[in-house]
């Protein structure tokens, strides 16, 4: 079953709207589910929604309620487990040093965060759980989870749709799409690491010289 190349529509059409709604839970707050082509999946069931395989408002409404529910676990699951996670003074990865990291980013960008981050790959499933990891206010993040999960499934699921509505044959050039939907996905991670970076750099140079 091939989930990222040309069988992706035999795919959604073989396991149908409920399948899809599983990849988008999954892909929203597991951690094994961030290897999910959520963007391409939402674009190509747009489209086979075009064609009559699926009922749009199906489609957009069930997925918008996949993706905020998965977010909800993976906030609770961080929020659970977390704390023990980042429990061990020697670990690198899950030092207890991050949980306060991940409490201030939260509190400066939570909202932010949360919505951005629909529309990033991988990064998309780890957000919730580090939500959960830096207790967030969880009524602000169940209102920007929702923010969140409307505009990412209505924006990408309606591109879809609407394309193949109004292009003929677009079912052909659905590679170079996914492609293309891919690498403009890639683009904001990527852009907020050498923003960050860039931030550290001036203010590590504003810490070695106060007279600048």
């Amino acid at each position: 079953m091939d989930l990222f190349g040309s069988g992706l529509e035999d795919t959604l059409i073989k396991i149908g709207l409920l399948g899809a709604y599983f990849i988008l839970f999954a892909e929203s707050g597991l951690l094994i589910g961030f290897f999910l082509p959520g963007d391409s999946l939402l674009f190509t069931a747009g489209l086979l929604a075009a064609s009559g395989y699926f009922g749009i408002w199906e489609l957009v409404i069930g997925g918008t309620v996949a993706a905020i529910v998965g977010n909800q676990v993976g906030y609770h699951f961080g929020r659970r487990f977390g704390p023990r996670i980042f429990s061990k003074e020697e670990s690198w990865l899950f030092h207890k040093d991050h949980i306060i990291r991940a409490e201030n980013f939260y509190a400066k960008y939570g909202g932010a965060a949360l919505i951005i981050s629909r529309f990033t790959p991988i990064i998309r499933t780890f957000v919730p759980i580090l939500a959960g990891v830096g207790r967030m206010n969880y009524r602000k993040f169940f209102l920007y989870n929702i923010i969140g999960g409307v505009l990412w499934v209505f924006s990408i699921s309606f591109a879809g749709f609407f394309l193949g509505k109004t292009v003929p044959n677009i079912d052909r050039y659905i590679l170079p799409i996914i492609a293309v939907i891919i690498v403009l996905s890639a683009v904001t991670p990527m852009w907020g690491y050498h923003q960050h970076r860039k931030s550290r750099k001036i203010n590590a140079q504003a810490k070695s010289d106060p007279n600048r």
